[in-house]
C-alpha cells in the first residue's frame, strides 16, 4: 500500500464547521472567500444589513393596499392585545402573515426564510418581521366571537360592492388531511388519503369571480352539507335582501330535503344534484321510454319531470340529463367521454341496450330551459378549481396548530389574502382569474434593493422572469392608474373608494356601471 506519509492524517483532521466559524450565522456577515468556478475564481462576501428583498415587486401590491385602504381597516380592526414591553406589535405580526402566505408559504417555519428582509416590513411600516413562533403564539388567548367579527368585517369590506349586483352563490367542501395530534382531527369522507384523519373546509363563494365569501372549519367527519347550515344560512340572514344571490347552487352533498326546505322556507331559488337512490333510479327508467329528450349541451339530452321522493314534503321540478356511453358491457365498470369512471349502477340500460349516463338536477327554477339549467350546473365546477388553487397553491394545506381555533383563523385569513392578490392581478392583468402557479413567479418574485438619497428612497427591481420586460410595463401601467385614481377620489371615504375600485377591477362584470369610470382608465 502507497503510503502519502502525513498526509492521509491532515485530510482525515480537516472540519467542515472548524469551531468558531458559525459565530457570524447571528452576528455578522461572513469573512470574505473564493469559490472556483467554470467562469473563474468569484469573489463572495455577505452582507446581511443590505436593504434587500427577494419579493420586489410586490412593493405595487402595497401600493394597491394602501390606495384601496384595505390593510389599514385589517389593521385597525385587529382585535390582537399584547401587554408586554416585548411583545410584537399587531402591524408586526399581520404583515409577517401577509407576506408569509404572499410568498406560498405553507408552514409556520417558512416564515423564517423571510425574516431578513429589509425593504417589504419599511413599505408597510413596520419595523422588521416576527418570528415563527410570535405569529404561532399571537392569536392563542384571544378570543373566537372577536376574531370571526374582525375577519368577517374584512372579508364584507371586500365583496359588500359586489352583491348589489346578480350573483350565484356556490356551496361546497373540501378535505384537508392531517398527520399529527388536531382537535377535531377525524376520520370521515377522504378520497386523496382514506383512513386518515381529517378536517372539512365548508366554503361559500361567488360564482364566475373566484371569489371566497366564508370558510367553516370543522372536523373531519361532518362533511354532510348540514353541518354547513349554520354558518350558510346566518351569513345570508345576516344580509339585507338586495344583497341575496340569485341562486343557491351546489353538487349532490347540497340535494337534501332540509337544504331545499330552508331555500324555500327563504324563497331562495336553489339548483342541486340528485344522489341516484333507489327512487331516483325508479324515475329514471320511467323516463327512459320518453321520445322528448331536447339538446342540452355538452353531448347531453334532457327532460324535464317531477318527482317526489320519499322523505319529501312536495313535488319538486328535476331536470334529467343523459348522454351515450361507448358500448361497454353490462355490469362493467365504464367511463365516460371525458375519461371520467361511472359505474353501471349509475347508469340506466333501456330496451334498446344502449347504455347512458345520467345526471339527475332538482331545481326551483321553473322559468328556465332544460339547456340554460344544464349550462348553469355545469358552470358550478369552477367551484373545484378554487379548491384546488387554494390547497395546491396556497397555504389551506398548511398553517396547522393543535387547537382548531387557530387553523380555522389562518384558512379565513388565506382566503382573505387570496381574494385581495385575486382582485390585484386582475387589475394588472384584466378579463380573467390568473392563478398563482403564473402569477407568483411574475408579480411577486424579483430581487430590489431599497436606496436613499437626499430624503429620497429607491426601490430597483430585477427579475430574472422571461417576460420581465412585459411584467415591468404591466405593473407601470397599474401604478399610473393607481396614482390618477388616488387624486380623482380623493372627495371619497375608505368604503366608497373601495367600492368605486372595485368596480373598475370587474367592470366585465358591471358593464353599465364601469362606463362611469372609464376616464380613470385612460
Amino acid at each position: 500500500m502507497l503510503k502519502l506519509g502525513g498526509m492521509e492524517d491532515e485530510l482525515d483532521s480537516l472540519e467542515v464547521h472548524p469551531p468558531g466559524d458559525l459565530e457570524w450565522l447571528g452576528v455578522a456577515g461572513a469573512a470574505e472567500s473564493h469559490l472556483e468556478t467554470y467562469g473563474g475564481r468569484v469573489h463572495v462576501d455577505w452582507d446581511p444589513s443590505a436593504k434587500v428583498t427577494a419579493f420586489g415587486p410586490l412593493s405595487y401590491f402595497i401600493h394597491f393596499l394602501k390606495t384601496s385602504g384595505l390593510w389599514d381597516e385589517w389593521v385597525e380592526l385587529c382585535p390582537l392585545r399584547f401587554t408586554s414591553n416585548n411583545a410584537p406589535s399587531k402591524q408586526k405580526i399581520l404583515g409577517t402573515v401577509l407576506l408569509s402566505i404572499l410568498a406560498g408559504h405553507k408552514r409556520y417555519a417558512h416564515i423564517t426564510t423571510v425574516r431578513s428582509d429589509k425593504v417589504l416590513p419599511e413599505l408597510l411600516g413596520i419595523e422588521g418581521l416576527a418570528s415563527e413562533d410570535s405569529v404561532r403564539r399571537a392569536f392563542t388567548h384571544a378570543s373566537d366571537e372577536e376574531l370571526t367579527l374582525w375577519l368577517d368585517r374584512c372579508m364584507n369590506t371586500v365583496f359588500e360592492p359586489l352583491l348589489s349586483e346578480p350573483w350565484v352563490l356556490d356551496v361546497d367542501a373540501t378535505v384537508k388531511t392531517l398527520y399529527g395530534k388536531q382537535e377535531e382531527a377525524r376520520i370521515g369522507y377522504n378520497p386523496m388519503k382514506p383512513g386518515r384523519p381529517s378536517h372539512v373546509y365548508h366554503a361559500y363563494c361567488i360564482a364566475r369571480l373566484r371569489m371566497l365569501l366564508n370558510v367553516d372549519v370543522q372536523a373531519g367527519n361532518q362533511i354532510a352539507s348540514e353541518y354547513a347550515h349554520a354558518g350558510l344560512w346566518g351569513w345570508l340572514d345576516a344580509r339585507p335582501r338586495e344583497q341575496w344571490p340569485a341562486m343557491l347552487r351546489g353538487d349532490i352533498a347540497w340535494g337534501t330535503e332540509k337544504t331545499m326546505c330552508e331555500c324555500e322556507a327563504r324563497g331562495l331559488p336553489f339548483l342541486f344534484k340528485l344522489r341516484q337512490t333507489e327512487g331516483v333510479v325508479k324515475h329514471l327508467v320511467e323516463l327512459s321510454r320518453r321520445r322528448e329528450w331536447r339538446f342540452a349541451g355538452g353531448g347531453w339530452r334532457a327532460v324535464t319531470s317531477e318527482l317526489q321522493l320519499q322523505g319529501w314534503t312536495k313535488k319538486r321540478r328535476v331536470v334529467v340529463l343523459r348522454r351515450p356511453l361507448p358500448e361497454q358491457s353490462v355490469g362493467c365498470e365504464t367511463e365516460t367521454p371525458s375519461g371520467q369512471k361511472v359505474l353501471a349502477g349509475m347508469a340506466v340500460l333501456p330496451k334498446t341496450q344502449r347504455l347512458f349516463e345520467y345526471a339527475v338536477l332538482v331545481t326551483s327554477l321553473p322559468e328556465e330551459d332544460v339547456l340554460t339549467v344544464a349550462q348553469q350546473y355545469r358552470d358550478r365546477g369552477d367551484a373545484e378549481n378554487i379548491f384546488d388553487e387554494l390547497k395546491n397553491q396556497w397555504a389551506w394545506t398548511g398553517f396547522t396548530t393543535h387547537d382548531l381555533k387557530r387553523s380555522q383563523l389562518m384558512a379565513r385569513i388565506v382566503a382573505l389574502v387570496f381574494n385581495w392578490w385575486s382582485l390585484w392581478v386582475r387589475l394588472a392583468v384584466p378579463g380573467r382569474h390568473t392563478e398563482a402557479v403564473t402569477s407568483r413567479p411574475a408579480l411577486v418574485y424579483g430581487v430590489a434593493k431599497r436606496t436613499t438619497h437626499g430624503n429620497q428612497s429607491r426601490v430597483t427591481i430585477t427579475s430574472c422572469h422571461g417576460k420581465a420586460e412585459v411584467i415591468a410595463k404591466l405593473l407601470d401601467n397599474v401604478n399610473r392608474f393607481l396614482l390618477r385614481f388616488t387624486a380623482a377620489a380623493e372627495q371619497l371615504n375608505r368604503k366608497q373608494r373601495w367600492a368605486r375600485l372595485v368596480r373598475i377591477i370587474l367592470r366585465e362584470f358591471f358593464p353599465k356601471r364601469a362606463q362611469e369610470e372609464a376616464p380613470l382608465l385612460c
